[in-house]
């Protein structure tokens, strides 16, 4: 009785089928926007400039060491809306030559993004060192470009990305010096006065932290990060 009651039960289906090509035409821009959603943190990560931002805050707060201070969401946050002062003219480049001309129906969806594309490839080809560019291009085997809208985003994201590094973590250098210089002279003080079981960093961090804000070191810190693009 069960097993009849169970055949006669009927299960709906659902038609993902469309007729016209219209139809298919917009589920292909549905799917294609949800791929660009779920990708965005990576685009905002590698083709911008948060990467040098982020890496060079992280390095401000390990050499003050204050632990978690500040939190991860500040430091991330101010790296965010940095992001967005420092890329805004590209975002607005890319909003008038692409994203409007599109929407009004004037450019393909192909067209659009070749043209949204060019302002983001400038931009990291700007601060891209020749050296790391030429090291995909080597492995790849391609052959020179003639001009930066000929380069491949397959080997421009990566060199960009290295660049990016290498001077996060130059200017990160030049943060740590004179933090490192506090630290040996207060270590170096207590092992003078014979005080060698009280931690150097438990006295170097307030004088870290005065120094830090005698010098209104994240001024001077924003600053060297919004000259260095």
């Amino acid at each position: 009785m069960v097993t009849n009651i169970l055949l006669s039960l009927s299960i709906p289906g659902i038609d993902f089928g469309t007729d016209a090509p219209g139809d298919v035409s917009v589920t292909l821009q549905l799917v294609f926007l949800l791929t660009i959603l779920s990708l965005a943190p990576g685009i905002l990560i590698m083709l911008t400039s948060f990467t040098r931002i982020i890496i060079v805050l992280s390095f401000v707060r390990t050499g003050l060491g204050t632990q978690s201070m500040p939190p991860n969401q500040v430091l991330v946050g101010l790296a965010l809306f940095l992001t967005f002062f420092i890329m805004s003219p590209i975002f607005e480049e890319i909003n008038e030559t692409s994203l409007q001309p599109y929407l009004a129906g004037d450019v393909t969806q192909e067209a659009a993004l070749e043209t949204a594309v060019i302002p983001l490839k400038e931009f990291m080809a700007k601060h891209t060192r020749e050296k790391d560019l030429a090291l995909f291009y080597k492995y790849a085997g391609l052959s020179k470009p003639e001009s930066i809208k000929d380069i491949p985003l397959t080997s421009l994201i990566p060199a960009f990305a290295i660049s990016e590094l290498k001077t996060a973590f130059q200017i990160g250098f030049v943060i740590f010096i004179p933090f490192l210089i506090i630290d040996m002279v207060v270590a170096s003080t207590l092992m003078a006065m014979g005080m060698m079981m009280l931690p150097p960093v438990m006295i170097s961090l307030p004088f870290k932290i005065l120094l830090f804000v005698l010098v209104d070191g994240w001024h001077l810190i924003i600053e060297s990060l919004l000259v260095s693009f």
